[in-house]
């Protein structure tokens, strides 16, 4: 599964950055996401990995907090970046004679930027709290990786003001992306319902069904994980959870945007071709 997400994300990056064709908005934000995706399962699996082949799991405290920390960070950039492209593809359907003005390249790098500011500030804050907790506890974690609501029930200080903070960081990096996207696509179901050939609704459809499946995985897990209080976080829905969001959606995420896209389809074939090339 490592090798497969670490193979396709790094295709779907090589053949955008190929292809001038598709050098638009939205290919420069599934560039930075499958740039994420790859990121988010070095952050764990290679750790998974070896504690299996050693058979030795375990972590130091301060490797602890790194993993965690770069985990919420990259899973917050998720998020914003899943709102950030509902919000292109509202704008390509319900405004296409606005797209280019709208979307020129200084705003898509200001999104980007932003997305990665915000999900690095919200992660340190955390981290930093997290970094002042005393574990008198076991010190087992009922986890493959540091994880945040694990890692609160082994804490045994005050972790009221910790969980405040999360809910309400939650709520900031969670419900408002989430909105956003709720939002678009419901601008964009009303745009599709006003097209009265079958064919002009599929081909609309078509160009958003791909993120909306990304969409509806990634939140689903997300929410069932962190929008509960730890007392009643549950280890093994928790880890099933997150098995899906940090391993099986990351190695996904190529096949769907790319399965279902033509010009994705081509410019692989054409990148693929170029390789054949270069080694004969």
């Amino acid at each position: 599964m490592h090798l497969v997400t670490l193979l396709g994300n790094l295709l779907i990056i090589l053949a955008i950055g190929s292809d001038q064709h598709l050098h638009t908005p939205m290919y420069f934000f599934l560039a930075n996401l499958s740039f994420i995706d790859t990121c988010v399962t070095c952050t764990i699996t290679p750790k998974v990995l070896v504690n299996i082949h050693t058979q030795h799991h375990s972590i130091s405290h301060t490797g602890c907090l790194v993993q965690m920390y770069f985990f919420m960070a990259l899973a917050l950039l998720d998020d914003f970046l899943l709102a950030v492209m509902a919000y292109d593809r509202y704008v390509a359907i319900c405004l296409p004679l606005h797209y280019t003005a709208i979307m020129c390249p200084q705003r898509c790098l200001l999104l980007v930027a932003t997305s990665w500011f915000c999900s690095n500030l919200l992660a340190f804050s955390l981290t930093l709290l997290m970094a002042q907790f005393s574990f008198c506890a076991s010190h087992t974690i009922p986890h493959f990786f540091c994880d945040v609501p694990p890692l609160l029930k082994l804490a045994c200080s005050d972790t009221q003001t910790f969980q405040f903070m999360m809910f309400a960081e939650a709520a900031l990096s969670g419900v408002v992306p989430l909105t956003c996207v709720l939002v678009s696509y419901a601008h964009i179901m009303h745009t599709i319902l006003r097209i009265h050939t079958a064919g002009g609704k599929y081909k609309v459809f078509s160009t958003c069904g791909s993120h909306l499946t990304v969409v509806t995985l990634f939140y689903g897990t997300v929410f069932l994980v962190y929008f509960q209080p730890s007392s009643s976080y549950s280890a093994d829905t928790g880890m099933v959870a997150s098995i899906v969001y940090t391993m099986v959606t990351p190695m996904l995420n190529p096949f769907i945007y790319s399965l279902r896209n033509r010009d994705m389809k081509g410019a692989l074939w054409r990148l693929l071709d170029l390789g054949k090339c270069y080694t004969q």
